[in-house]
């Protein structure tokens, strides 16, 4: 691994600063080079070059934003043992989350917002006569790639319509595994019965397309002396509610963290409903990641909003 490093950042000095957390689904090994510290997720599961490819993009995409800090990414390398890859990015010396949730809450909605502002002024520029601009402004739910949220692929393919992006293309996508996995009776009679509730949580709602991370919990979040810091992202274009939904589920996040949010993007009619359906996804994917103990959790969230 250290002359995989060497060669691919130009260093001629390395030495191993031990193993590092590369969550549940990679391994993470830390260098100190003569050209600065490094962090090396290591995966050789098939697969691993996607998720890497779409967590490199997803890092860029909020890199540029200048909004909120995350670890700046480096190349994505297939592993040589012919499966798998490896994702070098910068070392950041995190602690766990205190003193910045606040700053974390506030620097989450400007994310969030960063589009939605382009797009104001880009309407703006283009009401003026003889002017055309989109000054970089996305108009679609999705991303330029697949991205995981965890080591499931995503369906990031560009839609015009969230309702329909966010139900077919993230809560029946999850649905269609569990029914090829296990057939669950219960989960196949209750889909169509909320797929036919969904419009109604968003009526009378406009929603602006926001970068998001994707999948932002205490376990993706900490920080520097200096400020909060984000990884791990499955990024793409969706309605910004979404983004608070994993947090939700691990109450991540304190008090301070969502006062500051709301305070730019405050919560809009029909939010406690919409966080439950978006909270169904994270259920639904854990269910297809570690098995039946999200089986209940996810068909109760499911009758809670049939009923509703």
């Amino acid at each position: 691994m250290e002359k995989i490093l060497k060669d691919a950042v130009g260093a001629t000095t390395i030495k191993s600063m031990g193993r590092a957390g590369g969550g549940c689904i990679s391994d993470g090994q830390s260098y100190d080079t003569d050209k600065g510290k490094f962090f090396v997720k290591i995966n050789e599961q098939s697969g691993a070059r996607q998720m890497f490819d779409g967590e490199k993009a997803s890092l860029d995409a909020i890199l540029a934003t200048e909004t909120i800090k995350v670890p700046r990414p480096g190349p994505v390398l297939d592993h040589p043992s012919g499966t798998g890859a490896i994702f070098i990015m910068e070392y950041l010396d995190l602690q766990g989350l205190g003193k910045h949730s606040a700053a974390l809450g506030e620097q989450l909605a400007r994310l969030h917002l960063h589009n939605i502002e382009l797009g104001k002024r880009a309407r703006k520029v283009e009401g003026r006569i003889g002017a055309h601009t989109s000054e970089g402004f996305i108009n679609q739910y999705g991303f330029q790639t697949p991205t995981c949220c965890g080591y499931l692929p995503l369906d990031n393919t560009w839609s015009d319509d969230w309702v329909s992006f966010y139900t077919q293309q993230r809560l029946k996508m999850q649905i269609d595994m569990l029914e090829k996995k296990s057939s669950d009776k219960e989960l196949r009679e209750m889909w169509p019965l909320l797929e036919k509730r969904i419009p109604k949580l968003f009526e009378g709602s406009e929603i602006t397309p926001s970068l998001l991370h994707g999948d932002l919990w205490g376990g993706n979040a900490g920080q520097l002396e200096s400020c909060p810091v984000v990884y791990d992202p499955a990024s793409f274009y969706g309605h910004h509610e979404f983004d608070l939904s994993i947090g939700a589920m691990f109450h991540s996040f304190s008090q301070a963290f969502h006062k500051a949010y709301h305070k730019l993007i405050p919560k809009a009619t029909g939010f406690e409903g919409r966080e439950k359906l978006y909270l169904l996804f994270h259920h639904l994917n854990h269910w297809n990641h570690f098995g039946s103990s999200y089986r209940g959790s996810s068909l109760s969230i499911m009758r809670g909003l049939v009923k509703d």
